[in-house]
């Protein structure tokens, strides 16, 4: 349904407009006394009726038997989002998300940010982490445990935490384990997982023949840690609930089951034609049983070469995509910001 192609005079366009607009303020079908008063269209009642009339026809709109107005369909509400999607952006304003300094974990950004995001949309924040591929190694311990038994920890600047324990045929050089643990962090502390630097590291040509077979064996913790699932920030669930009118209530139980499966909301947010701008899905656009009757929008966070992630709010149907669409394009901005200080260029 993405990308809605539907021929309509301007005035249809502006019609429909209002009448999304209004259904999203007041939770009520829209009448065309209302848009005649409100609207300012500039035309006379029976134009509106027969250009809503028209709107209805086409999908658009649908005219409850309980009432004289008209709601918008899912149809409806995405053409009327495409139509935001396209408008020329200005350079987004901060939020006032306050991230913490450059160099900090990126874990506590990506909670500030979800957090402000769900306090000023009264919808559901969520905020995928970067892949660890693309993290940056804070830390890494190795230990002797055993005579023969070593383990090593990677720490990430995403917060997280990698370890593994390998077993000798015989024991272990003490002064091997600790040569390694300090030539690791000398050499990898601020490098992204995903680098050539890591590579090089254990390809290093200086190293001697009991060094290199030493850190051949460990390097897998490394490779475990790029490996390990993406994090997934989610807030505003409390407030959500608190929007969401009596016939909505059905549709946030199935998100809140939706939620226990985050995997699934990974694969929502992955799915987006172009990495490099904010998005929409509507209803059925989701894909996901629990998320049919849900819309979320969102924009990607990262560097100027490389998507790292996404900022997106989840809502009903009746969600003011206006203000939602500005939310995340400013979050993802800040966000942005933020992962440039954070992430060394290779």
């Amino acid at each position: 349904m993405s990308g809605v192609r539907i021929a309509l005079s301007d005035r249809q366009r502006d019609l429909l407009g209002h009448v999304v607009e209004a259904h999203v303020a007041t939770g009520q079908p829209v009448g065309s006394k209302t848009l005649v008063a409100q609207a300012a269209l500039g035309v006379s009642p029976s134009t509106v009726r027969s250009d809503l009339a028209e709107l209805e026809r086409l999908g658009l709109l649908t005219h409850p038997h309980t009432s004289a107005g008209r709601l918008p369909t899912e149809v409806g509400y995405r053409l009327y989002v495409d139509e935001l999607l396209a408008r020329p952006q200005p350079r987004p304003g901060d939020l006032g998300i306050g991230l913490p300094a450059a160099h900090a974990e990126v874990e506590e950004a990506l909670q500030a940010t979800t957090e402000m995001l769900a306090q000023v949309s009264r919808l559901l924040a969520l905020v995928s982490a970067p892949p660890l591929q693309a993290a940056t190694l804070r830390h890494v311990e190795v230990l002797l445990l055993q005579r023969e038994v070593v383990m090593v920890v990677v720490i990430t600047s995403t917060g997280g935490v990698t370890d593994l324990r390998y077993t000798f045929p015989e024991p272990v050089d003490p002064g091997l384990v600790t040569w390694a643990a300090e030539y690791l962090n000398e050499r990898l502390t601020g490098e992204r997982l995903g680098s050539r630097a890591v590579k090089l590291a254990f390809d290093e040509p200086g190293l001697s023949p009991r060094e290199r077979t030493f850190l051949l064996v460990i390097r897998s913790a490394f490779e475990r840690a790029a490996d390990q699932d993406r994090q997934l920030f989610v807030g505003g669930a409390a407030g959500l609930l608190d929007e969401m009118r009596a016939e909505e209530i059905g549709a946030f139980r199935s998100l809140m089951d939706a939620l226990e499966k985050r995997a699934a909301l990974l694969d929502v947010l992955a799915r987006r034609t172009d990495p490099r701008t904010a998005f929409a899905r509507v209803g059925e656009e989701l894909e996901q049983p629990g998320l049919r009757d849900l819309s979320l929008v969102g924009a990607p966070y990262g560097l100027a070469h490389q998507a790292l992630g996404t900022v997106s709010l989840l809502g009903p149907l009746r969600m003011d995509y206006e203000k939602a669409l500005h939310a995340v394009r400013a979050a993802a901005h800040e966000l942005s910001r933020f992962v440039e200080d954070v992430y060394a260029e290779d």
